[in-house]
């Protein structure tokens, strides 16, 4: 199951059967099974007041991921998304919108099933993995 809401926000407009299937297809196609996916759309300061308190940090950022469940092939979690972060990323990339947070929601995802951003390696195969999904969603077009 993959559900959307928001917290203080108005709902980003995606098709959002389309992208459940997209990320569906992700997750099988990487050995998974989706469980519960739960997104939750926000402000920045909505998601700085929810990095601060449940995991200390202080800073603004696109996405914070908390698994749910740990369930042998399974993913389970709930994402929190600055939507004023994806509108600023994607003006500092030259992005769309939808793609920049098509890509963020996809990020969480990865790092559910294993991929990892600490290291320059790990960064450029998380966003090689970003691109090959931004590519299913668009059918292979090519993306900005």
């Amino acid at each position: 199951m993959i559900r959307f809401a928001t917290v203080d926000v108005p709902k980003p407009e995606l098709d959002d059967e389309r992208v459940r299937q997209w990320i569906a297809e992700v997750v099988a196609g990487c050995g998974y099974r989706v469980g519960e996916l739960y997104y939750y759309f926000c402000s920045d300061e909505a998601l700085l007041d929810i990095n601060q308190r449940r995991l200390g940090h202080d800073f603004y950022t696109d996405i914070v991921t908390f698994p749910l469940a740990d369930e042998g092939d399974w993913i389970s979690s709930e994402f929190c998304i600055s939507l004023d972060r994806i509108a600023e990323n994607s003006r500092t990339f030259g992005r769309t919108f939808e793609s920049e947070l098509l890509r963020v929601m996809i990020h969480g995802v990865l790092h559910l099933i294993g991929f990892d951003d600490h290291t320059d390696a790990e960064v450029a195969q998380m966003r090689s993995k970003e691109e090959e999904c931004l590519k299913l969603y668009y059918n292979n077009k090519t993306i900005n």
